[in-house]
Formats: structure tokens, sequence, C-alpha cells
């Protein structure tokens, strides 16, 4: 079977940045819904569309592919006073971003009375590369396509 829309994907893969730093081992099978749902990046769905069991590639894909350039619109301070005690560099908290929208910030330092909190992903404006490896496709069931993902062994579990 082809992977296209509405097909499940079982695959391995390992992601690695643009210095060569591991950062997925994989090892561990993972499952999503093909086609334009959100499950993976658009990239790695590009590059897999139409292949079958045991097609292998190395995808190599730039910040606007992957995670997306660096917002500095994301970068914002707020008064430590606003914390819950315990605040922690590392730690996060969800907010909302400039349009409203739900974000997760993360805590990048406490300089004094302020915080300062970065709401891009950590991973964006980098280059990433990903060794994929497809082990299995199937078609998607009807409640995986209402649902908008996977079941199963290596996708969601509800």
């Amino acid at each position: 079977m082809n992977i296209t829309k509405d097909t499940v994907v079982t695959l391995t893969f390992r992601a690695s940045d643009a210095r060569g730093k591991l950062l997925e081992d994989g090892k561990t099978p993972r499952s999503y819904l093909h086609g334009g749902y959100g499950n993976t990046l658009a990239g790695i769905e590009k590059a897999l569309e139409g292949q079958t069991v045991g097609y292998q590639a190395t995808v190599t894909l730039a910040p606007a592919d992957a995670f997306g350039e660096i917002d500095d619109s994301l970068v914002t301070t707020i008064p430590r006073s606003e914390f819950p005690p315990g605040v922690k560099v590392g730690g996060q908290l969800e907010g909302h971003d400039d349009k409203g929208q739900r974000q997760v910030f993360t805590v990048m330092k406490i300089k004094g009375d302020t915080v300062h909190l970065d709401g891009n992903h950590p991973l964006a404006g980098q280059t990433l590369s990903f060794q994929l490896k497809v082990l299995d496709v199937k078609a998607a069931s009807a409640e995986e396509i209402a649902h908008g993902h996977a079941h199963g062994a290596h996708g969601h579990h509800h």
C-alpha cells in the first residue's frame, strides 16, 4: 500500500540538528495519520507521499519546513511577581500570543524581578535532519479520520 491521504504510517526516525547532535534515537516506532492532519512535520509528509513499507530516506528540513523560524514577537518579559513561587529557568507556562492563540512559553532566564520567556518551539530556527524508515502503511479507520490522528499500538490512545 502506498502512503496517501488517510493512511496510517508507522515509522522510525532518527532526528539530529545541523551539527549532528542526536535529538531522537529512532528506536521507538511512531504512527501518524497521513494527509495534512498536522500529526507530523509537513516536510516529512511530503517526503513520504507515495512511498511504501521498507522505504528509507534521510530528509533535511530548513527551519520553515520544520519548527519554523524564530519569531521575536514570542520572546517577552514579565514581572516575577506574576509567577507562582518556585519559578525556575526551563520551566514552562501556558499563555497566549499577541493574536490570542494558546502558546507555551519557556522560562529562559530570571534577572532580578524580571522573567524572560520564549514562546518559540525549542527547535525553531534550526535545520534538522531525519533518517526515516517506513515499517507499516494501512488504511485509516473511519474513527481515526474523524479524530484526525492514528489510534493503536504506536499512535494515540484514548
